[in-house]
């Protein structure tokens, strides 16, 4: 559907489907790190800042997972340990293939 307008956001239907077709190459890692007084961070990596807003993608998963969070160096770091939620997430609410999506214990 070429020239196409997307009706919420007013932009023209391309836009959006390169950036659905740059989710599902992703090869994402989520891991957890013990950092300064015993603290954890789940770290999420792999994520091609350059096609996906990792700003964006970060201020959905703190909403949801309800905790703080920043991006540094073209990583997603949470505070705590959210790796049994943020497969879910990825894939639900943002559309990342499941299969791309690597969990390390």
């Amino acid at each position: 559907m070429e020239g196409e307008i997307v009706p919420i956001r007013g932009l023209p239907s391309e836009i959006f489907e390169f950036e659905e077709m740059a989710k599902e190459q992703q090869q994402i890692r989520v891991r957890v790190e013990k950092r300064r007084f015993g603290r954890e961070v789940t770290i999420i990596e792999g994520i091609n800042d350059k096609e996906i807003n990792l700003k964006k993608i970060a201020k959905i998963l703190k909403g949801k997972l309800a905790c703080g969070g920043t991006v540094k160096n073209g990583r997603i770091e949470l505070q705590g340990d959210h790796r049994a939620r943020v497969k879910e997430l990825l894939v639900k609410e943002l559309g990342f293939s499941s299969d791309q999506i690597f969990i390390e214990e």
